[in-house]
């Protein structure tokens, strides 16, 4: 077995390096992310899940935890540990969906569960990320968020629309609101 000293120093120059980015990102979660954002955003789920019997969640995340640098996970890890963690996967008719974003990498995904991800293309997935990553390097992450907010609802309330009668859905709010912000 060869071992390369250059490559380890690198690669742990590169974990240090990752490390300070992330930390030094947690403190601007109060510009990215003000309480008064994340109320409009609590409200505008709230608003979405009417139209439709899935449930939204967002999650802004200033940096990554020391656990996940020193293995090298991605943002994609992380942000599937979210998933389960805020219980997204434990909805009723499995069309929960994750917004999750790692401000320190500029990284953002999105988990669906997998009956929303049978019924979505991944290309709508896709085209979503590319349009708050426009908004996001203005430094317009509400309205990245919203739009975001606005697909996802579009997509949930095709596949799982509310009852028919326009009235409450089918079920009742599954999941909390409000984002998660993670310091």
């Amino acid at each position: 077995m060869e071992y390369s000293t250059h490559h380890h120093s690198t690669s742990l120059f590169a974990r240090l390096a990752r490390l300070v980015r992330n930390r030094m990102a947690e403190g601007s979660l109060h510009r990215v992310i003000p309480a008064d954002v994340q109320k409009r955003l609590a409200e505008r789920v709230h608003a979405s899940e009417a139209r439709h019997t899935g449930q939204i969640r967002i999650c802004v995340e200033g940096g990554l935890p020391l656990s996940y640098i020193w293995k090298s996970a991605s943002a994609r890890d992380r942000a599937v540990t979210q998933f389960g963690k805020l219980r997204v996967w434990d909805t009723e008719h499995n069309n929960g969906v994750l917004i999750y974003l790692l401000v320190a990498e500029h990284a953002i995904e999105i988990i669906a569960d997998r009956g929303i991800a049978r019924t979505v293309s991944p290309k709508v997935w896709h085209q979503m990320v590319e349009r708050m990553r426009t908004q996001f390097r203005e430094g317009k992450y509400e309205d990245g968020l919203t739009e975001a907010l606005s697909i996802v609802t579009a997509a949930l309330a095709e596949q799982y629309p509310a009852s028919a009668d326009g009235a409450a859905p089918r079920h009742p709010n599954e999941l909390p609101d409000a984002p998660v912000v993670i310091r």
